[in-house]
């Protein structure tokens, strides 16, 4: 069978097309439901490739009773072999005439995304000598990742700065053939970056004055009709740095979901757009100083509550053992509470429990004149219900659902005892 020509390499702004169904084949079965997929002698839809997304769009027909069919084209993918094949869920017999139609928003999205990626890489490699190695067009953000960095802040900017000028003078961008040996030619001489493994003819995308790229994508007719080109943020990655990046419609739409959350911060801090970044830091410096404040407070707290549960419960046979279980007790504050008590009162033992949601945080430890080991106990007992946990030999922790925080007290009060009786 033929592959499908595909018609958005000659034109990418083809919305609707008419074609002939070229083979047809049941993808899977549900419950009784099919989903099929279509192969057309020629197409217009995208299939997902070279980081760029497929296209959606419908396939309308005409039954043999004359009824009007709208199929939806949920997906579109390449195989192996080249052939393109449409994701719907009904099908249509081999030889039906359809005519496709493109969901031009989502195409244009891409090709303002695609068009934009292709300068933002060539004018990186050119102005800091980073080349693109990996792109991917997602639904909020795109982003390419470049080998070398870190780069400058500054570097940054200008390189924003510079898309955005060669936008604005609205360069051409234009798609040739050319032969494999020609396309050679030009690797070897510096005017392409890489070049696709197959044989045949090269489909170049050109940006009049800036690149030259080899790729199989749609893409505008000029940078002006990228709109505009705004960078996002950067990371460190292990191939380089990535860039995050949007462009044109999708850019505005950013501007503007950051223009509402910027008023709704300044509204809330009641400050104006200029002086957040000030008022951050002044509340971040109160946020550490306030945590500070807390902790010693907590110290202070766990060393009165610690005090408090020595008297609670005394030394009997030389042995106290200390067994609270409360709901909604911060973490944090039952470590410190067992920290204080095990270190502060001799002969003490304690298993802490507290739940939280679904889980229950639970602490076994030993004051040092004891040489059991709790972390064994807890490892060895959590283990039992196929949980993990442990710790050192005077203080172990772990997590267990709600439900088991029962059956796991009484498994390590067990356990408790017997190392008591054994180390006695």
């Amino acid at each position: 069978m033929p592959v499908s020509e595909r018609l958005y390499h000659a034109d990418s702004f083809l919305q609707s097309f008419p074609a002939a169904v070229a083979d047809v084949r049941e993808l899977s079965r549900t419950e009784g439901e099919s989903a099929w997929q279509i192969a057309l002698d020629r197409t217009s839809f995208y299939p997902t490739s070279g980081g760029q997304p497929y296209d959606t769009g419908v396939l309308r027909a005409v039954s043999s009773g004359g009824a009007s069919i709208e199929i939806p084209v949920e997906s579109v993918e390449e195989d192996e072999h080249g052939q393109v094949w449409h994701f719907v869920r009904k099908p249509l017999a081999v030889g039906a005439r359809v005519e496709g139609h493109i969901d031009w928003p989502r195409r244009f999205d891409h090709m303002q995304q695609h068009t934009g990626q292709h300068l933002l890489s060539a004018v990186f490699l050119r102005e800091l000598n980073a080349p693109t190695v990996s792109f991917h067009l997602g639904d909020i953000l795109s982003t390419i990742d470049l080998a070398g960095g870190p780069f400058a802040h500054h570097s940054i900017e200008r390189v924003e700065r510079l898309c955005n000028e060669i936008i604005a003078e609205d360069r051409g961008v234009c798609m040739r053939k050319v032969p494999r040996a020609e396309a050679e030619s030009m690797l070897a001489a510096g005017e392409l970056r890489k070049l696709p493994e197959r044989s045949g003819d090269i489909r170049l995308i050109e940006i009049d004055g800036i690149d030259h790229n080899a790729c199989g994508g749609t893409h505008l007719h000029s940078t002006g009709q990228i709109g505009v080109l705004l960078l996002r943020g950067t990371e460190k990655v292990s191939r380089g740095v990535r860039v995050e990046f949007v462009c044109g419609l999708r850019a505005v739409r950013t501007a503007r979901s950051d223009a509402t959350i910027l008023s709704q911060i300044t509204a809330a801090l009641s400050a104006p757009a200029a002086d957040i970044p000030a008022v951050v830091e002044r509340l971040r410096a109160e946020s550490k100083t306030a945590a500070k404040e807390r902790k010693r407070l907590h110290e202070e707290l766990a060393d009165y509550h610690a005090a408090r549960l020595a008297v609670e419960v005394p030394i009997e046979r030389n042995l106290r053992i200390v067994d609270r279980a409360w709901k909604d007790r911060d973490p944090e504050y039952i470590r410190v509470l067992a920290s204080r008590l095990t270190k502060a009162a001799p002969s003490t033992i304690l298993l802490f429990s507290s739940e939280s949601g679904d889980t229950a945080f639970v602490i076994l430890a030993r004051s040092l004149d004891f040489n059991f080991d709790c972390g064994q106990i807890m490892k060895d007992t959590l283990a039992q219900i196929g949980l993990r946990g442990g710790g050192s030999a005077d203080f172990a922790q772990g997590e267990v659902p709600v439900p088991q925080l029962s059956p796991l007290r009484t498994s390590v009060l067990a356990a408790l005892r017997s190392a008591i009786a054994i180390n006695r």
